[in-house]
């Protein structure tokens, strides 16, 4: 497998995460955003939106990390990242979807290029933009893991999902945008408790070749 992703998107990095958890070796091409990489023929070739992640299978390409992650579950179940209940499985897959839909894409590269130069906002601005959208969806979820009997170190039990691989990302993006994340101490938790891992220590932006 040979995977197109760039260290600081958010996207690329919750797959990353779920390529550690699972143990797999794949090959890494990096696409720059910062040098509008993803805009160049080449890569819109191979992924007509220009957006990454990317995988290459022996099948093709798969574009959309949620896809991606799906695929990697179905492929190599081992360990698993859903659980088997087909209830706590929908009830991770939400808390997911609340990060991915909800949160991350209002926050995204092409998104602050718009409120940055079409809309002429300053970085004030734009931050305060940034935290509206995360305060929004991280309120949301702090009630949900509050209420959850089952969680444990984790969004959901004692076991990384895909959950945890969606929202360690988005955390890292939060505090890179100065979101103040007192109010949320469920969610900070499951973030120290996941940073003690090799998995997710190893699939940070800080850590990636081509981090800038």
């Amino acid at each position: 497998m040979k995977f197109y992703g760039f260290f600081r998107s958010g996207s690329s990095h919750r797959v990353r995460i779920v390529f550690n958890l699972k143990g797999l070796d794949y090959a890494k091409e990096f696409i720059s955003l910062a040098k509008n990489e993803h805009r160049q023929s080449t890569f819109t070739a191979i992924n007509p939106q220009g957006f990454v992640p990317v995988l290459e299978t022996e099948q093709g390409y798969l574009t959309q990390s949620p896809a991606i992650i799906e695929w990697l579950e179905e492929k190599y179940p081992e360990p698993a990242l859903l659980p088997k209940d087909a209830f706590a499985k929908a009830k991770v897959r939400a808390m997911a979807a609340l990060i991915g839909c909800d949160i991350h894409p209002l926050n995204n590269k092409r998104v602050l290029e718009y409120l940055r130069q079409d809309l002429a906002l300053d970085e004030t601005q734009v931050l305060a933009w940034c935290a509206k959208w995360i305060h929004s969806g991280f309120s949301a979820l702090e009630n949900m893991l509050s209420q959850d009997p089952e969680r444990g170190k984790f969004c959901y039990g004692n076991q990384p999902t895909i959950a945890d691989a969606y929202l360690i990302p988005q955390v890292d993006s939060a505090l890179r945008f100065q979101v103040d994340l007192t109010s949320y101490p469920n969610i900070f938790e499951i973030y120290q408790h996941c940073m003690t891992l090799e998995a997710f220590q190893n699939a940070a932006p800080k850590q990636q070749p081509d981090a800038l």
